[in-house]
């Protein structure tokens, strides 16, 4: 080691001096020997975890991280993190605490990391909230780290046909509805999960994956390598060796996360009609490396981006999909001729975005899961930011699979997404109505739960397209009808939405990209005026700490924003 660069470039303070013999022999109970302190101590965060199909594989991609890592010269240790399941939380209490356990999820890894005096990070995801969680905080810590998705899961089979978890729950509004028996829904629900990874269309965490490919954070094809792949395990352990070799060349995340990073990000998502939490995680992500990103740079991108992937939950097709016709590296070369992304930005491999691509495949002859350029879903990205008197700050639409672009109709306001269950169950809910569920945004849920629940009885009732969803609360990457989110400023600290009254007429235009109530300067004064706040739901507890502390959704829903 004496001619080799010393990588040390935290940990040396651990594993030199008479004063650190303490430091040392804890490790050695750990398996370190003497060469071991000359290496750079390399950290494996892993979110292995039993709690979901995404993430129980990860426990066996964190040990093949961890040899990677060591064969290439590092002194690998592997850690855990949590992970929820947003697809078990979905619908009742428990979706309170997904959103903020991405906080918790950085929160764990910054403090792990900057603990132990790491030098490098792997860090390995797979549910919705553990890659922008995983991104943010090697965001914050700046030292050499290379992200690993777990991967998507295969989909299901049921009759010959492909489903997924998005099936079951829009299956529960077909049971209710009539359309299906108990039998059947029964197998539809021992069906749509068969095995390891995440739920399998251009979901959120599909979307994530491939916007952190885009960024230049993973290793190219990794986002779309599907979770049982045998491939998958090389990746991790690629993963292993590329820290030691970011080390070596002394490339740092913030010198990959830059603004035009994060403009590629978007301009894949828009293409793939990714989930509208992109627009919420994104804009996390960005935060934590110092890099500005708003809600205009989304739309500025959005406009230059058609839509061009068949995929569910609006199209036809899942991840493995994609993979089979090329995997995001195949989409990225095509963006990239055509003059849609920044080929110049610097990745995890060490080469540029166009460098990796020229050595990536092109979409496979006779693929149909992505359309060409010039014959697009829809010319334009279809994650459309809305701004007007309900949302000053902005609102989230996904248009993707809708042929209407203008929904006027009454207000339904209810307080809570329970009390809106119910009326969707009790046939209350009508064609032309807007439904709004309101008081669940970061603060107000409090954890801005996502409506998968609703959406998908909406859909399972027939009225998918027929019903207009608004909400300071936020929609799963399964969502899709016309539904729009991330309201903001949200109900709970005087929102506009917090002002709606029932029946109050609606309006919202995606081509003009608008939504408004109809009522006076004067009325909307008025209510203002006799608005109170409500008191924050919980006391103590996480909960409590995330809503004295998350910033709205507009700014990503953060709860690290430098204190005024």
């Amino acid at each position: 080691m004496e001619n080799k660069k010393d990588l040390r470039i935290r940990s040396k303070v651990i594993s030199e001096g008479v004063n650190r013999v303490p430091n040392r022999s804890m490790l050695r109970a750990v398996g370190f020997e003497d060469e071991d302190f000359q290496k750079p101590m390399i950290g494996i965060a892993s979110t292995w975890s039993e709690v979901t199909p995404c993430n129980v594989h990860i426990d066996r991609l964190a040990r093949e991280a961890k040899s990677g890592a060591s064969d290439n010269g590092g002194a690998p240790m592997i850690f855990n993190t949590i992970t929820v399941s947003d697809g078990i939380a979905m619908g009742h209490e428990g979706m309170h605490y997904s959103l903020p356990s991405r906080e918790v999820i950085a929160d764990s890894i910054e403090t792990v990391t900057n603990a132990e005096r790491l030098d490098g990070v792997v860090a390995i995801g797979g549910c919705d909230k553990t890659t922008p969680a995983c991104v943010m905080a090697i965001g914050r810590m700046n030292i050499p780290s290379v992200y690993v998705y777990g991967g998507t899961i295969q989909p299901g089979k049921l009759d010959g046909k492909d489903i997924d978890i998005v099936s079951s729950f829009e299956a529960v509004g077909q049971y209710q509805e009539g359309t299906i028996n108990e039998e059947q829904l029964h197998r539809v629900e021992c069906n749509a999960c068969p095995g390891a990874g995440a739920c399998g269309g251009m979901y959120t965490a599909n979307t994530m994956a491939s916007a952190v490919e885009a960024l230049g954070m993973s290793i190219p094809g990794s986002s779309s390598t599907p979770a049982v792949n045998d491939y998958k395990e090389q990746e991790c352990r690629q993963a292993g060796e590329m820290v030691v070799e970011l080390l070596e060349k002394e490339i740092y995340p913030r010198d990959i996360m830059t603004k035009e990073a994060f403009e590629n990000a978007i301009t894949v998502v828009m293409a793939l009609g990714g989930s509208t939490n992109a627009l919420l995680h994104l804009t996390a992500m960005a935060h934590s490396a110092g890099v500005d990103l708003s809600l205009d740079d989304f739309e500025r991108v959005r406009k230059k981006v058609p839509f061009i992937a068949d995929m569910k939950p609006s199209g036809k097709y899942v991840m493995q999909d994609l993979y089979e016709a090329g995997g995001v590296p195949a989409v990225m070369k095509l963006l990239h001729e055509h003059g849609l992304l920044h080929g110049d930005c610097l990745t995890v491999t060490g080469k540029t975005v166009a460098e990796n691509l020229e050595e990536a495949p092109s979409l496979k002859e006779g693929q149909q899961v992505i359309l060409p350029l010039d014959s697009p879903i829809k010319p334009e990205g279809p994650l459309v930011v809305l701004r007007g008197n309900l949302a000053p700050e902005g609102a989230v639409a996904k248009m993707s699979g809708l042929k209407i672009s203008r929904f006027e109709g009454p207000a339904r306001v209810y307080d809570s997404e329970a009390d809106a269950t119910k009326a969707i169950e009790g046939g209350e809910i009508k064609e032309g109505d807007v439904l709004v569920i309101r008081n669940v945004g970061p603060k107000g849920g409090p954890g801005m739960p996502e409506m998968l629940s609703i959406t998908s009885m909406i859909v399972g009732r027939g009225l998918g397209g027929k019903v207009a969803l608004m909400t300071d609360g936020r929609f799963s990457g399964g969502s899709h009808g016309f539904v729009i989110g991330h309201v903001s400023p949200e109900a709970v600290v005087g929102g506009p939405i917090g002002l709606l009254k029932e029946g109050d007429t609606i309006t919202i235009d995606s081509e003009t990209q608008e939504i408004n109530v109809g009522i006076t300067k004067e009325e909307f004064e008025r209510r203002q005026d006799e608005w109170q706040r409500p008191e924050l739901k919980h006391k103590t507890g996480v909960l409590a700490k995330y809503a004295r502390l998350v910033s709205s959704s507009a700014k990503g829903a953060v709860t690290d924003l430098e204190l005024d």
